[in-house]
């Protein structure tokens, strides 16, 4: 139903999943273009949802963000940021597009440990 719509936005949207490694990016959409994919004179397309290894995280989501995964998932250059990374992505009643990158810190083996270990063993 969206996917024309979600289409059009695709080179933007794959440019905010890049950037949004420094921050929480955001992009207004035009309402009539969703007003064009339905029709309904005020569409109802809001959501939340996160994303992990290219899949839903959150169940039961909206058909604009069904839209919104499919046609991701058919771009080489999302999908594969898509599945290394987690992102929480929201759609507001003023079509306001929000991308925030979730993914949890990569956790450093700890060395300090070890560190005593050997200390401890040297006075030994």
């Amino acid at each position: 139903m969206y996917t024309y719509t979600w289409k059009k936005y695709l080179p933007v949207i794959r440019l905010l999943l890049k950037k949004s490694a420094s921050g929480e990016q955001s992009l207004t959409l035009n309402r009539t273009d969703f007003e064009k994919s339905t029709k309904l004179r005020k569409p109802v397309c809001t959501f939340s949802v996160e994303i992990a290894r290219g899949r839903f995280t959150t169940f039961n989501p909206t058909a604009p963000a069904k839209d919104l995964l499919e046609v991701l998932t058919l771009d080489s250059i999302a999908i594969t940021l898509l599945r290394k990374y987690q992102y929480a992505i929201s759609l507001s009643s003023d079509f306001q597009l929000t991308i925030k990158d979730i993914t949890p810190p990569a956790s450093e083996p700890d060395a300090l440990p070890e560190a005593e270990d050997t200390a401890s063993a040297v006075k030994s």
